[in-house]
């Protein structure tokens, strides 16, 4: 085994791993692990901070996807894409979901980060699929949504660039079914309806803030009794 790739590949984990969304959430007072949907993500921080702060951290995390793939095998004396650039990109993408640096406690979904390594690898499946996420989240306003058809998007477009039995398409359809996996929340909200939208709360954060009001307006009728 080629030493330096093998020490790339730690490399790239440990940039995966930079904990984007949980720095500008710090930055603004915010542990985004206990906000919202708990997920150190682009969508999250959009949700909770704002849509500055969800682009920096969107495009961060998509670069740290996009860089072992593009520099590390030159580093390394390796060939691009298969299997090296492959490996460094799915380095960076478990650091995403897994960070070393938070001790494996909280991490993003890994679709910003998943999107930097192929378009690192395969530029117009990856635009592509960024077209449809962005078409997708539009129109319905899910961003889960978008995530979710983009990655199929992704799959589709590499299927008909790169063929069947080649390896970026097999491994673009893993990260797809990892994705999926991933949004398995997501995926039970939106059949059910309590999928936030961009802009809306959900309806189970409505049924939160209606529980909590209902709690407020019990306690001060107890203490009103308690005082007559």
């Amino acid at each position: 085994m080629n030493f330096v790739a093998a020490l790339l590949v730690v490399a790239a984990y440990l940039i995966g791993s930079f904990p984007t969304a949980y720095l500008v959430g710090k930055a603004n007072g915010i542990d985004l692990r206990k906000v919202g949907s708990g997920n150190l993500g682009a969508t999250n921080v959009l949700r909770t901070i704002g849509w500055k702060a969800g682009l920096v951290v969107y495009v961060v995390d998509m670069a740290k996807g996009v860089l072992p793939v593009v520099l590390f095998p030159s580093l390394a004396s390796v060939a691009k894409g298969w299997p090296w650039g492959v490996v460094f990109g799915i380095a960076a993408i478990i650091g995403h979901v897994k960070p070393i640096f938070l001790l494996g406690k909280g991490g993003g979904k890994g679709v910003a980060t998943a999107s930097g390594v192929f378009l690192g690898l395969a530029p117009i499946p990856a635009l592509v699929a960024f077209v449809v996420f962005v078409a997708v989240t539009s129109i319905s306003r899910y961003v889960s949504l978008g995530s979710l058809i983009g990655a199929v998007s992704l799959v589709t477009a590499m299927w008909f660039q790169e063929g069947t039995f080649s390896a970026l398409f097999i491994v673009s359809a893993i990260i797809t079914a990892f994705v999926f996996y991933t949004h398995r929340a997501n995926i039970s909200r939106l059949r059910s309806g309590t999928e936030s939208k961009i802009g809306r709360a959900s309806k189970n954060s409505f049924d939160k803030v209606d529980a909590t009001e209902d709690t407020v307006s019990q306690l001060s009728s107890d203490a009103s009794r308690d005082r007559a």
